[in-house]
C-alpha cells in the first residue's frame, strides 16, 4: 500500500494529539490528501476502531475523500458497500462516510472514535459540535476530530474563533484545539506549477484567502463594504433630540430586535440589540417592551408585511398580537434587493453599531452571497439571517421613509383594522 511521502506539515497533522486538530488555510496546501492519509493510517493502526469522514455534500465527498481512500486501500484488505457507504477493513475497523444536510437527527445516538471533517468552513458551528457530540466510545481507541479548512464559507467565524484567534468560551479548552498553516509554498508537488499561477491570478480579496491563507479576508461574503474596525464603536450615551425607532424580524426559531437612532444629520447608530429562540410573538413583544426604558421616545418599530399574514388556527396576525401586548408595528417593504442596496450604503455612509452588538456584528461579517443571485445574501444557515434582516428592515424604512405599505385587497378587508395596527 503506497502512501506517498508527506510534507513537513502533513506530518505535524499526523503527529497531533489534541483533541481538535485543523490543517489548512491556503488552496494546495494538501490537506484532502492529509486527511485521506489520517482516515487510513488510524484505520490500521487501530483494528476495530470506528471512523466517520464527512462533507457537506455526497458528490464532493466523493471526489474529494471516497474515491481517493479507496484507491489507495488494496482491495483485498477492505470491502466497500456502496450503499451504507461503508468501508470495513479486514482488521475490523470500520470507515463510515457521510455527509451533513442539515438534519440533527442523522448523527444523533451514533458513536465513532475519529472524526474527520473535510472543508469545515461550510458547516455552521452547531453542526460542527452536533458532529463533535458523536465522538464517544468505551475504549481506548484516541478520539479525536480532525479537520481541514480554506478561509471564507459560512463557518468562517468560529473556525477562526477557535484555531486561529483562540478565543475561547466558557468549558472550552484552548489545549483541545490545535491549527497547522499550510500554504501551495509547503507542497512541493505543486509550488511552482500551472496550480500557483492560476491562483496568483485571482482577484485581490480571493488572492490572500486562496493563495496565501490570510483568515483576515473573508472570501465570498456578501458585505464587503463591511469593516468591524469601522463600524464598531464603544457605546455613548444617545443624545435625547436624537430619533429613535425599532426593527424586528419573528419566526418562531428566532425572535431579533435591533433599536437605532438618528443624528440631526442623518447618521445612524445602532445601539442594542437582542435575539432569543423559541419566543411566541406575546413574549417577544412584551420582552422588546422591556428592554426599552420609557424615556427612549421610540418613534415606531418596524417589521417585515408577512407579519401582517392572518395564523391558521388563530385568526390573528403577529402584528395583531404585538398591538394587543403595547407594541404597534409599521409595516415595512420587504423588498431584498433594494433593501439589501440601502444597507450596503449605509455601511459606505458611516454606519456605527455598539460593540456590545455582538451578533449584528459577527453576523453581518458571515452572512455569504447567494450562489444563484449576486444581488441577495444566503438565507442560510437561517440563525444568522434574522438580525442581518431586522437592520435591513430599519434601514429602508428610515431611507426611504415610507408610510405603512398595504395592497388593495388588504385594505378592501379591513381597512380600519390595518390602520390601527399597521
Amino acid at each position: 500500500m503506497e502512501l506517498g511521502l508527506a510534507t513537513a506539515k502533513q506530518e505535524l497533522f499526523y503527529a497531533a494529539t489534541a483533541r481538535y486538530v485543523a490543517y489548512g488555510g491556503a488552496r494546495g496546501g494538501g490537506k484532502s490528501h492529509a486527511l485521506r492519509i489520517t482516515t487510513i493510517r488510524n484505520a490500521i493502526e487501530f483494528p476495530g476502531i470506528r471512523v466517520l469522514v464527512v462533507r457537506r455534500t455526497y458528490p464532493e465527498l466523493h471526489a474529494n475523500l471516497i474515491d481517493g481512500i479507496l484507491k489507495i486501500l488494496p482491495r483485498e484488505a477492505r470491502r466497500y458497500h456502496a450503499g451504507r457507504y461503508e468501508c470495513r477493513l479486514v482488521n475490523g475497523s470500520l470507515i463510515k462516510f457521510g455527509h451533513f444536510n442539515g438534519s440533527e437527527n442523522e448523527y444523533q445516538g451514533q458513536e465513532y472514535d475519529l472524526i474527520c471533517i473535510d472543508e469545515a468552513t461550510q458547516l455552521t458551528e452547531r453542526e460542527f459540535r452536533v458532529l463533535g457530540a458523536c465522538l464517544r466510545g468505551a475504549n481506548d481507541f484516541p478520539k479525536r476530530v480532525y479537520l481541514t479548512a480554506n478561509p471564507g464559507g459560512v463557518g468562517h467565524y468560529w473556525f477562526k474563533r477557535l484555531f486561529i484567534d483562540r478565543k475561547y468560551e466558557k468549558r472550552e479548552k484552548g489545549d483541545d484545539y490545535y491549527f497547522i498553516q499550510a500554504t501551495l509554498d509547503d507542497n512541493p508537488y505543486l509550488v511552482g506549477g500551472d496550480y500557483a499561477k492560476m491562483l496568483d491570478m485571482l482577484p485581490k480579496d480571493l488572492l490572500k484567502a486562496h493563495r496565501y491563507g490570510d483568515w483576515n479576508t473573508l472570501a465570498g461574503r456578501f458585505f464587503e463594504e463591511f469593516s468591524e474596525a469601522e463600524q464598531s464603536v464603544e457605546a455613548f450615551e444617545i443624545p435625547k433630540h436624537w430619533k429613535r425607532f425599532r426593527a424586528i424580524d419573528y419566526g418562531l426559531d428566532m425572535f431579533a430586535c435591533l433599536w437605532g437612532a438618528q443624528s440631526e444629520s442623518g447618521e445612524l447608530t445602532i445601539y442594542r440589540e437582542f435575539q432569543r429562540k423559541g419566543l411566541l410573538a406575546s413574549e417577544a413583544a412584551k420582552l422588546m417592551l422591556e428592554l426599552t426604558e420609557p424615556a427612549e421616545g421610540i418613534g415606531y418599530t418596524i417589521a417585515p408585511p408577512d407579519l401582517w399574514s392572518r395564523q391558521k388556527d388563530t385568526g390573528r396576525s403577529i402584528a395583531e398580537i404585538f398591538a394587543l401586548n403595547g407594541a404597534t408595528l409599521a409595516k415595512c417593504s420587504n423588498n431584498r434587493t433594494a433593501g439589501w442596496l440601502e444597507v450596503r450604503e449605509a455601511l459606505r455612509g458611516g454606519l456605527k453599531i455598539f460593540r456590545n452588538c455582538e451578533q449584528l456584528i459577527q453576523n453581518l461579517g458571515m452572512i455569504q452571497r447567494d450562489k444563484l443571485n449576486p444581488a441577495d445574501c444566503a438565507k442560510t444557515p437561517h440563525e444568522i439571517t434574522h438580525i442581518c434582516d431586522a437592520l435591513r428592515y430599519l434601514v429602508r424604512y428610515r431611507r426611504t421613509q415610507t408610510t405603512p405599505e398595504y395592497s388593495e385587497d388588504e385594505e378592501q378587508e379591513n381597512s380600519y383594522e390595518h390602520f390601527m395596527l399597521g
